[in-house]
C-alpha cells in the first residue's frame, strides 16, 4: 500500500466524527470508510480488497483513537 493511501485512510479516520467511529459494528465501518474513500478517487477491485483487509486489521486501533478524541472533547 503506498503512503498516499495510507495518508487517505488515515485523513478520513481523522475527520470522521467519533460516533461514526464508535457506534457501527466492524462490517458496517469498513463498508462505511470505503464508500467515503471511494467518494475521494475511484477504487479498482483489488485496491478495494487491500483497502478493506487494511481497515478491518486497523479497526481495535481506529477505535481507540476514536475514543481518545472523544475522552478529550
Amino acid at each position: 500500500m503506498s503512503p498516499l493511501m495510507l495518508r487517505q485512510i488515515w485523513s478520513l479516520v481523522e475527520t470522521t466524527q467519533t460516533n461514526v467511529l464508535l457506534n457501527l459494528d466492524d462490517e458496517s465501518l469498513v463498508q462505511w470508510l470505503l464508500r467515503q474513500l471511494k467518494a475521494q478517487r475511484s477504487l479498482d477491485s483489488c485496491e478495494t480488497a487491500l483497502f478493506s483487509h487494511y481497515i478491518q486489521s486497523r479497526l481495535p486501533l481506529i477505535r481507540d483513537l476514536a475514543r481518545s478524541r472523544r475522552a478529550l472533547v
